[in-house]
């Protein structure tokens, strides 16, 4: 399970860098998991150094074949699945503490690569008309989208981005809604100065609870780790806030799979009573991804000239033509509502002696699987 989490987290990681370059200062928001579990699809049908690339920047060899969805989340909570086109609900216990929903899909213009898809995942392929019903079949793929995330992942191909030479496209989306083990009330909610660097801040909405919770700070990175649950504590929301306006470049820059799973131990993180400012925001992005998995190595894919995908339809000649992913987050009083369309740690215990957590500056945050350490979503917050 670890080689699994593990993939998924340092693709995220590495993803997040990519995107970190141009969007500097901006707000960052995306899905690790949907982004993987959608790019194994692809990964099935690839062969030789198309499959060898896809494998060693994105996905792993084991999530292949499928053990991420039997084993990673099916014991602790109820799961609707759905992958290729054809929903196939799956569904563990009775628990409404948090709702995941996993949504992959290729649509093809070709009636290929059944067999396989369908002895793994017991799906089958959406078809569409790309060359002469291109607006019909960008409608049908933002309308299933749509559906499939309680309608906040809207219009995830614009206009223009599929075009009648579009051959395969990659569509993934993942759907979660959690309430806090802990809620902020609403009545302490109250507007605060969110400060965006040393010369600019905007008022927010700052939301407050003191309660008990499991923080440390990372001397070496001069910033502070908070975790807070969601029922059921199977989830948590892991944030990063530099101590300094200023800081988080330097944590951005140090931060790989490794020390992230250092700064969040139990041997880093100690149970305190914290009293924690926390900003109510929304975020949603937008990412063509094509670029950036080419720079993280990923490239033969989309070249028609080198795409291996024979694995799909051996007579055609196959590329990947777009990756476009979409994020949607809403963190507030009652929890959080997302959905996406993919050295050693020193604690300086006295630094938090104060029990106080201001996330009132810019800051990374992460929705993780606490049981398997695995990063479901990824973010950085600069302007609420």
């Amino acid at each position: 399970m670890g080689s699994i989490s593990q993939a998924i987290t340092e693709m995220g990681l590495d993803l997040y860098n990519e995107l970190n370059k141009n969007t500097a200062n901006k707000n960052i928001f995306v899905s690790p998991m949907s982004i993987s579990t959608g790019l194994v699809m692809v990964l099935l049908g690839a062969r030789g150094n198309t499959a060898t690339q896809m494998q060693t920047v994105s996905v792993n060899k084991t999530l292949v074949h499928g053990f991420i969805f039997s084993s990673l989340f099916l014991p602790c909570l109820n799961m609707t699945f759905f992958l290729i086109g054809l929903s196939h609900p799956v569904s563990y216990g009775g628990s409404d503490l948090w709702i995941l929903t996993l949504i992959n899909d290729l649509y093809f213009t070709v009636q290929q690569y059944l067999e396989c898809t369908k002895e793994l995942y017991g799906a089958m392929l959406q078809t569409v008309d790309f060359e002469n019903a291109t607006e019909a079949a960008r409608q049908t793929i933002n309308s299933w989208v749509e559906s499939k995330t309680q309608g906040k992942i809207r219009e995830l191909f614009v206009p223009g981005v599929i075009d009648p030479t579009a051959v395969l496209v990659l569509v993934n989306a993942i759907y979660f809604k959690a309430t806090w083990e802990y809620k902020f009330e609403e009545k302490y909610t109250m507007p605060k100065d969110f400060r965006i660097n040393q010369n600019e801040s905007k008022s927010v909405q700052m939301m407050y609870q003191k309660d008990r919770f499991k923080i440390a700070h990372i001397q070496e990175m001069n910033a502070q780790i908070l975790m807070i649950p969601y029922a059921g504590k199977s989830l948590s929301m892991i944030i990063l806030l530099p101590d300094d306006i200023t800081g988080l470049e330097q944590v951005e820059r140090a931060m790989t799979y490794e020390k992230l799973i250092r700064w969040t131990s139990l041997e880093s993180m100690k149970d305190r009573e914290v009293e924690v400012y926390l900003p109510r925001f929304k975020l949603e992005d937008t990412f063509e991804l094509n670029l950036p998995l080419q720079e993280m190595g990923m490239i033969d894919v989309f070249e028609e000239s080198k795409a291996d995908l024979s694995g799909m339809a051996p007579p055609r000649k196959l590329f990947l033509s777009k990756v476009v992913h979409k994020a949607y987050v809403e963190v507030n009083e009652e929890g959080t509502l997302a959905a996406a369309a993919t050295g050693s740690v020193v604690v300086n215990r006295s630094h938090i002696s104060d029990g106080l957590f201001m996330a009132d500056h810019p800051f990374l945050f992460f929705i993780q699987h606490n049981p398997t350490n695995t990063i479901l979503f990824l973010g950085k917050l600069c302007s609420p």
